[in-house]
This record gives structure tokens, C-alpha cells and sequence, in this order.
């Protein structure tokens, strides 16, 4: 029996066949889990002779019909989904950056019983902040959905564990960047100068889309090492109040 076989049984013994009814002349979970495995197949990236990078970020859209459909069972199939795809990705000798995550979303170009998938790497990201300090926090560095407070000195962001933002991406070497953030004036209302150092990595960095060893940074402007890009917010200090 092959992986997408036992996926199907599971999932109908589960719910009784009530989806399978459901979704009768629509789009069929099988035909999103064989989806899901070329979506890995096709975008696996090398790391050793054993070892491949895979997505673990998806987006499967479909018609708002067949997502109303599936409403009453998005969180079960959604968890059959990914444990059929950890399965997948065991045979095959793959590494999710980070946990797996699947959404359904609905869209407008789509007609009944077409679907179509969107990926992405997502490397695990920790932060040791706690809640004070994200609270006073004026400036943040935000990467695949966390919110990170940039506090003078600055900060170490890399793959070690001696990084102050630890990112599990293969292309960002142990210490990678460092922000480096100073206040010009003590007083209330004094302006930060933020800017971002490359620490001599393998892969280098880019600020806005340009590959340089500095930069100076302002809200908005984005980061990207690896496979990761971390955006930077500032936040009125009157907001936090």
C-alpha cells in the first residue's frame, strides 16, 4: 500500500467518510497530499550527499466552494496532511527547516475542484526576550511570524546557540549579522542610529536587495541571510506608553 493510500484510509476511518461525501465532484484530500509531495520533491535543495532542505511552509488555495466545504474539517486534515508528509519526507531523506505549516485559503481565480499549492522554507526561529523587554522595546526585528526587541548594544542573530536570535537555517553561518543600535541623545525623544554588520559569514547578506558588508537601517528595510529575511519595525514610543 503506498503512503497515499494509507493516507486516504486513515483519514476516512477517521471522519467516518463524512469528507469524503463532503467533497464528492470536488477537490480530493488525496489530491492535495500528492500535491504537497511534488511541492517538496520539486523544490528540495541540496545540503550533503544524504541530507535535502524542503519546504515546510504551505498554502494550499482552493474556490471558496470547495473551502466552505472543508470548513468543518480543516484542522483534522490539515494534521493528516502534515503527518503524511513527515512520512514522505523521511523516505526521502529531507529536513524541514522548521515545523510544518499548512493553510487553506480561498481564491477567486479558482473554479470547483481546482486547487494549486504555494511554498516556502521557514527556518525555526528562538528568541530568549522576555515579555519586559518586548514591551519597552521601540524597534523590532520581525522574521517568519516573531517578533524580536533591538535593545542597545545590539544583537547577534545566526545558526549557533550563542547567538542572541537563533535562526535553524542552513545558509546563515553560527554568528552571521550583528545590529548594532545607539541612542544620539539621552533625552525623551532622542533619535537611534541602527545599523547591520556582516561578521564575516560564508553567504554574506542583503539590505534592500544590495549584497554589502554594512548598512545603515530605517523602518522598513529588510534583512535577508539564508534563506530568511528579517524585517525591521520601529514603533512610537507614545504607542507603548
Amino acid at each position: 500500500m503506498s503512503g497515499l493510500q494509507r493516507f486516504e484510509q486513515r483519514l476516512e476511518q477517521m471522519i467516518s467518510g463524512v469528507f469524503a461525501r463532503a467533497f464528492r465532484s470536488a477537490v480530493q484530500p488525496v489530491e492535495i497530499s500528492a500535491a504537497l509531495e511534488r511541492e517538496v520533491d520539486n523544490n528540495a535543495q541540496i545540503l550533503s550527499r544524504q541530507r535535502r532542505l524542503v519546504p515546510n511552509s504551505f498554502h494550499v488555495e482552493l474556490s471558496q466552494t470547495d473551502l466552505d466545504r472543508l470548513a468543518p474539517y480543516d484542522s483534522t486534515l490539515a494534521n493528516e496532511l502534515t503527518n503524511s508528509l513527515r512520512d514522505h519526507a523521511d523516505h526521502q531523506s529531507y529536513v524541514f527547516p522548521g515545523p510544518v505549516k499548512i493553510q487553506f485559503e480561498a481564491s477567486e481565480e479558482l473554479t470547483t475542484g481546482r486547487f494549486r499549492v504555494r511554498s516556502a522554507a521557514q527556518a525555526k526561529v528562538t528568541t530568549n526576550a522576555t515579555d519586559t523587554q518586548v514591551g519597552r522595546a521601540t524597534v523590532f526585528l520581525e522574521v517568519n511570524g516573531v517578533r524580536h526587541p533591538l535593545h542597545p548594544p545590539g544583537l547577534v542573530v545566526g545558526r549557533g546557540t550563542d547567538a542572541g536570535l537563533r535562526i535553524n537555517d542552513p545558509g546563515i553561518s553560527r554568528q552571521h549579522i550583528e545590529f548594532r543600535i545607539q541612542q544620539t541623545h539621552v533625552t525623551p525623544g532622542g533619535s537611534l542610529n541602527l545599523s547591520v554588520h556582516d561578521l564575516g559569514s560564508t553567504n554574506g547578506m542583503l539590505v534592500d536587495g544590495k549584497k554589502v558588508p554594512q548598512a545603515s537601517l530605517a523602518n522598513g528595510s529588510t534583512i535577508k541571510i539564508g534563506n530568511t529575511t528579517l524585517s525591521v519595525a520601529l514603533v512610537d514610543e507614545e504607542q507603548n506608553r
